[in-house]
């Protein structure tokens, strides 16, 4: 995939004219009329193929779909330009904040809408992976403004104004991808192992392949607490990436030491690399939290949109306490993005794992309810997951996959994975519960395999939260298993619940088929497991 930077230079300029690309005869109402009954949302998308200047019939299934782009790249500005509008009428910290991340995530969404229009139209690299990741963080975002309006207790106040039947046409996109994701997986997985991508330079390759000692010695931004570097902050370094017109991977080397501060890469700052110390040496941390006065999605110490990050040898952190409720440690919407022997440390909802493609290979995640939730199209490989004791009468979740649409390319995947109580809860898993995941969106997604649990595991596997109605909806499944916390005589008996016996009936969560880990992570140099 070829890097898209320069197509934020002219944003606007490309949406108001994406409608252009049209036949020169209208079509009849009906033609459309028809199209729009193949798609979950036909009434949202009649009326506005109806209003669209120039609509035609679409002569094959990918012309429908740039058509509902273009539709809900319009309607998603609409929406963004009378919100920015309504920031007048804030009349409270709660209105203000949920504000705030909406005004952020209507931007990200017009952003991967265009991504999507640019490479419908434009784009010779592009694949139908690619667009079904786009469409599926488009609609992401919009849900997690809804989220941060319930959080905040502001709906009322926020969603009104917003909605603009962007998630339909956004939803109806996606519907119009099934299928066509199929035949790119199927195309990568008899892919040459070695392939790089196209964004990624001879040099770079030499670069990320490296020892840490030697990724250190490139560095072109340092980091450290004593003053001996250009840089005090994690953040003044990378501010000074975005700065600068080094092409290709931005190495920032964060020296030994403890940073107390929140970081943020924004989405026009692509390729950093966070080089650290070491997870014991090398420390990012904060503690804003809900309990504080911020949402989910703005509690994290680091989050993360700048395209292809990777972190390596550090710790991320959200020191808050359990008793301070949802309290982010990361928070990554960066797409394929990588992160290699690094920790996080939280309590509640320690790893949000946002949207887009992820890759988490031999990290250590600490957490008690939530500890990884959001949604992603992420693996996780030989990664420690160890439960902390909750707030008292609380229990522990060790996922809360969000997927909002049944067509999105989104969910957990844990592959060689070990699940354990932290020192604390070790004397205590008799009296604290801990449950592999529950549904926090209809279409949750979650996949364990060949993966080691401990006694901390409730029998049941998987608790329910929400509505019954989700039991039947969602994907839950486990393959290969074992350890005590791993014995499948007492799970739960939901229809949307499976027991797999087979590895060709898990080979669409492997990394090859999931996140088409074999075009873009060999690349990186972290190592990984492409089958199950």
């Amino acid at each position: 995939m070829v890097s898209l930077n320069f197509i934020f230079l002219s944003l606007t300029i490309f949406a108001s004219i994406a409608c252009t690309f049209s036949e020169p005869e209208e079509a009849p109402l009906d033609d459309i009329n028809k199209w729009c009954d193949t798609v979950p949302h036909p009434k949202t998308c009649k009326y506005f193929m109806a209003r669209t200047p120039g609509a035609f019939e679409p002569k094959q299934k990918s012309d429908f779909r740039r058509m509902m782009v273009e539709a809900a790249l319009d309607r998603a500005m609409a929406a963004q330009s009378h919100l920015w509008m309504w920031g007048e009428k804030c009349a409270n910290h709660s209105e203000r904040a949920a504000w705030s991340d909406c005004i952020r995530l209507y931007s990200h969404t017009i952003i991967q809408l265009n991504y999507t229009l640019y490479g419908l139209t434009s784009n010779s690299s592009f694949t139908e992976f690619d667009a079904q990741t786009w469409l599926s963080s488009s609609l992401t975002n919009l849900d997690t403004c809804m989220s941060g309006s319930q959080d905040m207790n502001v709906t009322s106040f926020i969603w009104p104004h917003v909605s603009y039947n962007v998630s339909d046409l956004i939803s109806n996109g996606l519907a119009i991808s099934e299928g066509l994701i199929e035949e790119f997986v199927n195309a990568t997985s008899s892919g040459n192992t070695s392939e790089y991508p196209t964004w990624m330079r001879h040099e770079e390759r030499k670069l990320v392949q490296v020892s840490r000692k030697l990724a250190v010695k490139k560095a072109m931004f340092v980091v450290s607490k004593d003053g001996s570097s250009p840089y005090r902050t994690v953040q003044s370094a990378i501010d000074a990436a975005a700065r600068s017109r080094i092409r290709g991977r931005k190495v920032i080397h964060v020296k030994r030491g403890v940073y107390r501060e929140n970081i943020y890469v924004g989405p026009y700052n692509d390729d950093i690399m966070l080089v650290g110390d070491g997870m014991r040496n090398t420390i990012i941390t904060s503690s804003r939290s809900a309990r504080s006065g911020y949402t989910t999605y703005s509690s994290a110490t680091a989050g993360i949109d700048g395209l292809r990050f990777i972190a390596r040898d550090l710790t991320i952190q959200n020191s808050a306490g359990a008793q301070m409720g949802q309290a982010v440690a990361l928070r990554s919407s960066s797409d394929l993005s990588v992160f290699y022997k690094c920790a996080f440390l939280g309590y509640q909802d320690t790893l949000f794992v946002h949207s887009q493609r992820q890759f988490y290979k031999m990290c250590y995640i600490f957490g008690t309810i939530d500890i990884i939730f959001g949604n992603a199209a992420v693996v996780f490989q030989s990664c420690m997951i160890y439960a902390r004791v909750p707030v008292l009468g609380q229990a522990n979740v060790i996922t809360a996959q969000g997927r909002v649409d049944p067509n999105q390319n989104t969910g957990i995947v844990m592959h060689g994975c070990r699940i354990m109580a932290d020192e604390d809860l070790a004397g205590k898993i008799r009296t604290v519960s801990t449950y592999l995941g529950r549904p926090w969106q209809q279409y949750s997604r979650t996949i364990i395999m060949r993966s080691y649990m401990g006694p901390l595991v409730h029998k049941a596997g998987w608790m329910p939260w929400k509505s019954a109605g989700y039991l039947s909806t969602l994907y839950y499944a486990e393959f290969g298993n074992f350890g005590p916390g791993a014995r499948l005589r007492n799970r739960v008996n939901w229809p949307g619940y499976h027991i797999i016996t087979r590895p060709n009936a898990v080979s669409q969560f492997s990394v090859e088929r999931f996140i088409a880990g074999r075009k873009w992570l060999p690349a990186t140099g972290v190592p990984f497991s492409p089958g199950v």
